[in-house]
């Protein structure tokens, strides 16, 4: 997942939490209470539920039909992308131009990242003081209910951002494909900015000023497989606070799900397509234009 900021984010620390990896090989291992989810929405967990039978699906935009309208003088595409911003504030992208080849190694370096001995994920733990590394984030009290999943988060843009140390612990490999994937994902998000103020219809690079530059943040979360599903949420539901969040997904696991007219909906993942969330930020950008 990556994500793009206007601005540094105002969080800047995290109750440091069990991983949630290390806790399920114990085999002697119960759910402990801080994971048990009785303030939330039961799970929807198979195919006779309402949400997984709910007719509608968020919206695909292909990239490229995009880019093709903006050539040619049609608007199709267009349209379909502006309901899908307004109307959702999800979609996928396929045609995104984004190798499907390089997708598939980003995948598994992002796998490999959570298969490290347990003695090399303790170089890149989190401290009291930071977010980035493995752990939770916006944990603030220790009565609070924690996600059934465990995360690796780090600044990746701009370059002076980035934690040096915690960048040098990483395999040459997963940093050089963490590298190529931030690039890859910058250029994509500043051209969905440049759609954005089209269907907006704002002056050219309006919006993209806005957030060039900005901050950007990888974060990749692992969900692992919990013998009492019904109990436990692998993330909260929540809102994202920044301009876009882009989101790979390494398999074709249904668990992600968008609330749209109070009902749950979930989303199908196409094969190497990005799920795009339009953040708070951005809605809020948006929305001050037209006033």
């Amino acid at each position: 997942m990556a994500s793009m900021e206007k601005t540094k984010p105002l969080y800047a620390r995290s109750l440091l939490v069990p991983s949630v990896q290390g806790l399920a090989k114990d085999p002697n291992f119960t759910i402990p209470s801080r994971y048990i989810r009785t303030d939330q929405d039961q799970p929807l967990l198979s195919d006779n539920d309402h949400a997984l039978c709910f007719p509608h699906q968020i919206p695909v935009i292909d990239f490229q039909k995009l880019l093709a309208d903006e050539s040619n003088g049609s608007d199709s595409e267009l349209e379909k992308f502006h309901l899908a911003c307004k109307d959702w504030g999800f979609f996928q992208l396929v045609n995104h131009g984004v190798s499907s080849s390089f997708l598939e190694k980003a995948k598994t370096e992002f796998q490999n990242i959570f298969k490290l001995p347990f003695e090399e994920k303790k170089k890149l733990w989190q401290t009291p003081e930071e977010l980035e590394g493995f752990g939770q984030i916006f944990v603030v009290s220790e009565e609070q209910k924690l996600d059934w999943s465990d995360l690796f988060m780090l600044t990746t843009l701009p370059i002076h951002a980035r934690k040096p140390l915690l960048f040098t612990k990483l395999s040459s490999t997963s940093r050089e494909t963490l590298e190529t994937y931030s690039m890859e994902l910058q250029g994509l998000e500043l051209s969905i900015m440049s759609q954005i103020e089209k269907a907006l219809k704002l002056k050219d690079e309006e919006v993209r000023e806005l957030f060039e530059g900005g901050n950007q943040a990888i974060r990749v979360n692992y969900y692992l497989p919990c013998p009492q599903p019904e109990k436990v949420i692998g993330l909260n539901p929540h809102s994202d606070a920044g301009g876009l969040t882009i989101l790979l997904q390494v398999n074709d696991v249904e668990g992600i799900q968008v609330k749209k007219n109070g009902e749950w909906v979930t989303v199908k993942p196409l094969p190497n397509a990005f799920i795009v969330n339009i953040g708070d930020v951005l809605e809020i950008e948006s929305n001050a234009e037209h006033c």
